[in-house]
């Protein structure tokens, strides 16, 4: 065999080999499939009479149902501005029940039945929370249960 013919030969097996390396040197070790390694939801609480878990944790991350300014079963009086207290405080409640704090919120959802509530809001919100604020989204809706002004419903992470 000449040795152009064994050099011709060796050359697309260092090609695939060379491309093998590159491919691999140029993985994602976070798509590979040993890393992808998905956690199980794991649902807390119930919400009583209701069909819902007052949260659900998957990984790290608490997904919460939404919350309405109602204590010890009875809505708030006061307003908007008692209100959004009091559904701060039961988020915070529920937080700390399963192990995390205000600060571990990513993101909040308000629904308010007034959006003319909404700077008054802002301001019980602002004064509960503090900066880096978590993402939020706000909507003005018709009607909330047991007849609430708010229900804010967030999302908290590690």
């Amino acid at each position: 065999m000449s040795k152009l013919s064994t050099y011709l030969s060796i050359v697309p097996l260092v090609a695939m080999c060379s491309l093998g390396l590159a491919v691999g040197a140029n993985a994602n070790p976070a798509t590979a499939p040993a890393a992808n390694i998905k956690s199980s939801p794991t649902f807390l609480g119930d919400g009583g009479p209701y069909p819902f878990s007052e949260a659900v944790r998957v990984g790290n991350t608490l997904y919460m149902s939404g919350q309405i300014g109602v204590k010890d079963g009875k809505l708030v009086k006061g307003g908007i501005d008692a209100e959004t207290k009091q559904t701060l405080d039961n988020i915070h409640s529920t937080l700390l029940k399963y192990g995390y704090r205000k600060s571990d919120i990513v993101k909040c959802m308000a629904m308010l039945t007034d959006m003319d509530d909404f700077d008054d809001f802002n301001k019980v919100y602002k004064a509960e929370l503090s900066k880096p604020y978590p993402a939020r989204s706000a909507f003005g809706v018709s009607e909330l249960a047991a007849g609430a002004s708010v229900e804010i419903e967030c999302i908290a992470a590690k």
